[in-house]
């Protein structure tokens, strides 16, 4: 059971990478970079684009799923 479990975690993490890297590529993710830049130096914030957000995420998902996939179960 913790195989399946852990290839769906790696499936998700792929998948979220795949959206993450294709929005920052098209012009809303450009958009998206560059309003959060503008306005992190007007108010010094600290705004993430959602882009970064996904890629992250579906990096952590990832790296989750290898580890419920590679443990022995008892």
């Amino acid at each position: 059971m913790n195989k399946i479990i852990g290839i769906v975690l790696i499936v998700i993490g792929g998948f979220l990478i795949y959206k993450g890297v294709n929005r920052q590529d098209s012009l809303v993710g450009k958009v998206n970079s560059a309003s959060d830049s503008v306005a992190n130096s007007v108010d010094g914030g600290t705004r993430t684009p959602t882009h970064t957000v996904w890629i992250v995420g579906g990096s952590v998902l990832a790296v989750v799923g290898l580890v419920v996939a590679a443990r022995r179960s008892s």
